[in-house]
């Protein structure tokens, strides 16, 4: 069976790390109350000259590398952002530039924190089909760009940063073997950004209902978790371990008690990066593989579930 293996993983982050201390002396907030409420002590903050395309682009450079792959090998790039640089041409046309590719299909994909998600099932879809053989695809976000610093509730939750996965078509056990994904838009007023090309013409910024959000977020992706390893034909037993959209420490608790699974098996790096949205979970991977906890040959469930309400899960031995 063809499947779209991965051959490497990479990230990137801005330059400037800020503390919850730092951010309390502009906003009304203490660093015991973001950690008692989310678990985050640092996120990366884009500075001049950084850009969700260039932070894309640097986090495609090292998955690249370590997949021992030149950029010319790639047929085929996605990148979920919802903070692209420019309305149009896509962040990855972009991206595609940069790295000197003169020609291969590359677009972006808009579904918030599951972007990654979609990005990688499309991407999958189109190297089974036979219409690519290897893809980069890439979460990339500078959130910070579309955030109200006068909002203490939405404004310490989010970072920025990039990670990135290379996929090539194998005949091989590894790759992704399943993924599921939904969507319901009857939920736009619990996550969403107030401004847009269409409507104000302005960027706009991110307002949330966290109580509400929190609530939809444990069921729904402690279900779809269930769905993609059912269709995997595996059971939480088999998992090695989970990388989750980081959002807040304790959606990712909750999420584990309610599919029985030991939390040490939760790959967690919210604490240090913030809710990346759409690069949560490439960061998250990434990091995870660079230390060590993953290993080839493990289990490895991908989730996320972002604004829309979007959410998905893929199950996937590395």
């Amino acid at each position: 069976m063809t499947r779209a293996a991965i051959l490497g993983t990479g990230s990137a982050l801005p330059k400037r790390r800020v503390s919850n201390q730092e951010l309390a002396a502009q906003v009304d907030t203490s660093d015991e109350w973001i950690v008692e409420r989310t678990g985050i002590r640092f996120r990366y903050i884009a500075g001049e000259g950084e850009t969700t395309v260039t932070l894309a682009t640097d986090a495609a450079r090292n998955a690249l590398g370590v997949a021992g792959l030149d950029a010319q090998d790639i047929d085929l790039i996605i990148v979920a952002t919802a903070t692209p640089d420019q309305t149009f041409p896509s962040s990855a046309t972009k991206v595609q530039a940069a790295l000197g590719i003169n020609d291969c299909v590359a677009f972006d994909v808009a579904a918030v924190c599951s972007g990654f998600l979609y990005a990688l099932s499309v991407a999958e879809s189109m190297i089974r089909a036979g219409s690519a053989r290897k893809a980069l695809v890439i979460g990339s976000e500078t959130f910070s760009r579309i955030l109200d610093w006068e909002d203490r509730t939405t404004c310490v939750l989010f970072g920025d940063g990039a990670g990135a996965i290379v996929l090539a078509a194998e005949e091989s056990e590894r790759g992704v073997l399943a993924t599921r994904l939904h969507a319901d838009g009857r939920h736009n007023e619990l996550l969403y950004v107030d401004g847009g090309p269409s409507t104000t013409g302005t960027v706009g910024k991110v307002r949330m209902k966290g109580r509400e959000v929190f609530r939809h977020a444990v069921v729904n992706l402690a279900t779809v978790m269930n769905e993609a390893l059912d269709a995997a034909g595996l059971t939480a037993s088999d998992v090695d371990w989970v990388v989750p959209h980081q959002a807040n420490a304790r959606i990712l608790d909750a999420t584990a008690k309610k599919l029985g699974l030991e939390p040490e098996k939760v790959i967690v790096t919210v604490d240090q990066h913030a809710n990346t949205s759409a690069a949560s979970v490439p960061l998250a991977l990434d990091t995870a593989v660079k230390d060590g906890r993953i290993k080839p040959g493990d289990i490895v469930v991908l989730e996320a579930m972002g604004g829309g309400f979007t959410w998905g899960a893929s199950v996937v031995r590395v």
